[in-house]
């Protein structure tokens, strides 16, 4: 089956509830409106990451051929289980059901919930010296691949500007190109739009299918507010060295797709479970869960431009 991303998914929902909450997922973080999933068998997925494609020559008649094999790295992602569970009182539900649908109400809080505990996790997950619970996020992935996916902001172990030149040099890292998508802190994108303004032009404002909002684009790739990408990343040799300990931030442009970035799960994508009723408390329990978790196929379907500090940005 063809991936999907969760919006294309909810058009066979078998429940309002659960449509509800795909909606919510989705309006708090428009980057699930782009990103596919694929159904996995079993609890993980073993894949080969291409690192190099190997090299093809020109030949004469009688030429001796040179083998040059690509190069790839076998990885393992295995699905996480994300979720939490929700109380709802019985009284409340009962008398105050005239002004507003608190179950409903109560969902759509958690929905935020999970989806932003996966936003945070999409980019300092980190399995081995984090929590091996979740999974290895953006950071984490660029800092084992080879192929020169980060360009640097900075110098030394000092963060600097941003600027359009080196932005575009990380946006041409990804192929093929152009990424789908730029992910950043608010205050990037802050940034960015003082040097458009100051330069007499702005950030386009569309509104892409699947969102109920416009969102900006930087030469006609749209822009992904993350707000868990902190402006405090610590900053070693000019790029990234920490979620904290300085004031500089990231920027990561993403192909998504089969052979890109894409999501796993197994197979019911994001389900609502009504546990039951509580036997300490008049209440029963809803909980919300998703058993998923995130693949990079090519290295180059990823790139990074870290070490951005506070100063102002330039060409």
């Amino acid at each position: 089956m063809a991936l999907e991303t969760i919006t294309e998914a909810n058009k066979y929902s078998r429940t309002q509830l659960l449509a509800g909450v795909v909606e919510e997922i989705v309006d708090a973080s428009p980057m699930f409106s782009r990103l596919p999933f694929d159904t996995v068998l079993g609890n993980s997925l073993t894949y080969n990451r291409e690192n190099t494609l190997g090299t093809a020559q020109f030949h004469n008649p009688g030429d001796t051929w040179a083998e040059s094999t690509p190069t790839v790295t076998p990885v393992t992602a295995t699905l996480k289980i994300v979720g939490g569970d929700a109380d709802l009182d019985s009284f409340l539900a009962l008398t105050r059901s005239n002004e507003q649908d608190l179950r409903a109400t109560m969902l759509s809080m958690k929905a935020k919930a999970l989806v932003r505990t996966i936003e945070n996790e999409l980019i300092y997950g980190d399995v081995d010296d984090i929590d091996a619970k979740g999974f290895d996020g953006l950071h984490e992935i660029l800092g084992v691949v080879t192929g020169g996916q980060d360009v640097l902001a900075g110098a030394a172990t000092t963060g600097g500007p941003g600027t359009f030149s080196k932005l575009d040099e990380m946006i041409d890292k990804v192929k093929p190109g152009p990424p789908d998508a730029l992910i950043m802190s608010r205050r990037s994108r802050r940034q960015i739009k003082k040097l458009a303004r100051s330069q007499g032009w702005d950030l386009a404002l569309s509104q892409p299918q699947g969102l109920n909002r416009p969102i900006n684009f930087y030469n006609d790739i749209p822009i992904f507010i993350n707000d868990f990408i902190t402006d405090t990343e610590d900053c070693i040799d000019g790029g990234f060295g920490g979620k904290t300990g300085d004031d500089t931030s990231s920027i990561f442009a993403v192909k998504f797709g089969a052979e890109g970035l894409h999501g796993i799960d197994g197979g019911q994508g994001i389900t609502v479970e009504d546990v039951g009723t509580l036997e300490t408390k008049d209440a029963t329990r809803i909980r919300i869960k998703w058993y998923m978790s995130l693949v990079l196929m090519s290295t180059k379907a990823l790139a990074r431009l870290s070490g951005v500090d506070t100063q102002d940005w330039t060409n």
